[in-house]
């Protein structure tokens, strides 16, 4: 059975992260599934955090196929290149984008998302897998969002 976490709502994010961090290697580390594993990473990090969407799109050929998530109904294909993800998914790095609005052929995924960050996870040297997270604050995401998540996603790697 899962753990319930406890969240302090005081906790920072640097504690918030570590914390889910502590769960999230737990979860992974005793289920060889890899989709039930990507879809408790995305439910402790979207409640965990309180983003507005989270979720995993898989790398494949030109472009990404929806994988699991919390949030609303998403785009099922986006094409290597287009939107956020399909941007980190070409240029195989991580993507912040502090207003959504503002980024050229922005993806939208619901209508209260203002920031997003998406960060890819590697195996045998190619990106097989991208987080894709929006929270509904301008400006959110920082390089602790961006270290803790590259943490998450090299954990995810080890299971890839």
């Amino acid at each position: 059975m899962l753990e319930k976490l406890v969240v302090p709502k005081a906790a920072g994010k640097e504690q918030r992260y570590n914390l889910l961090l502590k769960q999230i290697r737990k979860v992974i580390y005793g289920e060889d599934n890899l989709v039930a594993n990507l879809g408790n990473v995305a439910a402790i990090l979207h409640h965990g955090m309180n983003f507005t969407w989270t979720g995993f799109y898989f790398a494949h050929g030109e472009e990404l196929i929806l994988g699991p998530f919390q949030g609303v109904a998403a785009r099922m294909h986006i094409p290597k290149g287009e939107g956020v993800c399909g941007v980190a998914y070409a240029r195989e790095c991580t993507v912040i984008v502090d207003d959504v609005e503002q980024f050229p052929g922005y993806i939208p995924c619901g209508d209260f998302d203002k920031s997003e960050i998406v960060i890819p996870a590697f195996s045998k040297g190619n990106v097989a897998l991208i987080l894709n997270i929006n929270s509904n604050k301008l400006k959110y995401f920082t390089e602790v969002d961006q270290k803790h998540l590259q943490q998450v996603m090299h954990l995810v790697e080890e299971i890839l």
